[in-house]
């Protein structure tokens, strides 16, 4: 036996027991091989134990190579069992590293760390790979981020915060829901606040299906809780109802109505809101009945109204379209920037309505000035704003008869040949 090669045997005993293993291993039973490395062990096919190693066959054909290579006691004896030892006394697990270690201390071939590796797991033994724990610890590590991560989104997040937040609530059994309106009609104010915040949770199923209709969840969450409030004032524990099933009702009206007064921009009253309603589903109806669109009077039969009624629901119905609504892939333009003004003056107009200021100045200046100014109050040329006589008598401090007067001497000047010419082009 070389002398680079130790044995930690503490005892006779132990060597004895290492003899009877090494015997033991020269059996050609496989199963026998697994009791003295694991005395637990269950019987198991020789293919079960190294199925992860490749197909049947080639699995077959390494179970007896590996059998070939530890017949010989040097392997367990020297090489084996103090392994076996060491990883029992760190918790049944050795890194790859140590048996590197431990082999190159017993000058031992480190080509079979394979087949060391093999005995020492079904002696119950786990080698761990360094790159594995360091994979390990790094997904630990992402998981405390993933987990801190989400932490924060609930926080940031203030729908899963309230969701969060409900949920610790315990729900209600129908015993417990009479016990609580009884203390409620007792003017107990806890009772009543517990029975509302113990059906939280109705309204956020309730409030789901109504939304992309113009309102944020958690709007259409609150004005539900406004219901489940009235519905908690309203409930009668004596009639034997279950509450959540009266209070649906009250939270999805107020819910509807909250939409229908919040969620457009220009409010359309509510029972226009429930015609509109009525008017698209008669129109998805027809639509599977006849196979196209409906005509306006098809409708206007289905819903007994005339069409210019209809016409006038479908004109109401309409969403407004922001002016500011981008336009074009950039988004660079605006919706407002194509839309032509058809109340606006054209170009020419305008340039004719400057170069008439102009000239009527000019003509203006051929009056005195007591003339020009009545006429600029009378008909508004420097602020669009027309004066009664009665104003600019008072202007003047003379009557009104008297701005009549001069009113019209103005006017019979402006008539004239010389100033009305120059006026006159304007006119045609």
């Amino acid at each position: 036996m070389p002398e680079t090669l130790e044995v930690e045997a503490e005892s006779l005993d132990q060597v004895a027991a290492y003899e009877q293993a090494v015997s033991s291993l020269m059996k050609d039973d496989e199963d026998e091989i697994d009791d003295v490395f694991d005395p637990e062990a269950k019987e198991d096919d020789e293919e079960d134990l190294l199925t992860e190693e490749g197909e049947e066959e080639e699995d077959e054909a390494d179970e007896d190579s590996l059998l070939e290579r530890i017949d010989d006691d040097e392997m367990v004896l020297k090489v084996i069992y103090p392994l076996i030892n060491k990883g029992k006394d760190n918790d049944d697990e050795l890194q790859q590293q140590e048996v590197l270690d431990y082999l190159e201390q017993i000058k031992w071939d480190e080509e079979r760390l394979d087949d060391v590796i093999v005995m020492l797991e079904r002696a119950g033994i786990e080698v761990i790979d360094e790159d594995d724990i360091e994979k390990e610890m790094r997904e630990r590590d992402r998981n405390k981020k993933a987990e801190a991560f989400n932490d924060a989104m609930i926080v940031d997040d203030p729908v899963r915060m309230y969701l969060k937040e409900i949920g610790k609530v315990e729900l209600l059994t129908a015993d417990e829901e009479k016990e609580l309106a009884a203390r409620m009609e007792a003017g107990d104010w806890e009772a009543k606040q517990h029975l509302i915040e113990a059906n939280l949770r109705l309204v956020v199923s309730i409030a789901k299906r109504y939304t992309g209709r113009g309102m944020h969840f958690l709007d259409l969450i609150q004005e539900g809780n406004l219901g489940l409030i009235k519905a908690v004032d309203k409930f009668d524990y004596t009639k034997g109802f279950k509450f959540s099933t009266y209070a649906t009702w009250w939270i999805r009206q107020a819910i509807t109505r909250a939409i229908a007064d919040q969620a457009r921009t220009i409010r359309i009253p509510v029972h226009m809101v429930e015609t509109i309603n009525k008017l698209i589903r008669i129109q998805r109806q027809l639509v599977q009945e006849l196979g196209r669109e409906p005509e306006v009077e098809e409708i206007a039969a289905e819903m007994e109204l005339t069409p210019e009624k209809i016409r006038e629901i479908m004109k109401i119905s309409q969403e407004p379209v922001s002016l500011e609504k981008p336009i074009g892939e950039e988004e660079d333009s605006h919706l407002g920037d194509f839309i032509p003004d058809e109340d606006a003056p054209s170009p020419a107009d305008q340039a004719a309505s400057t170069l008439l200021k102009e000239e009527l100045t000019k003509v203006l200046s051929g009056l005195t000035p007591r003339e020009e100014k009545v006429l600029r109050l009378r008909f508004g040329l420097d602020d669009g704003r027309t004066r009664t006589l009665e104003e600019v008598g008072l202007e003047f401090d003379v009557t009104r008869e008297r701005i009549r007067q001069i009113e019209a001497k103005a006017l019979r000047k402006m008539r004239g040949p010389n100033m009305s010419a120059r006026l006159r082009e304007y006119l045609e």
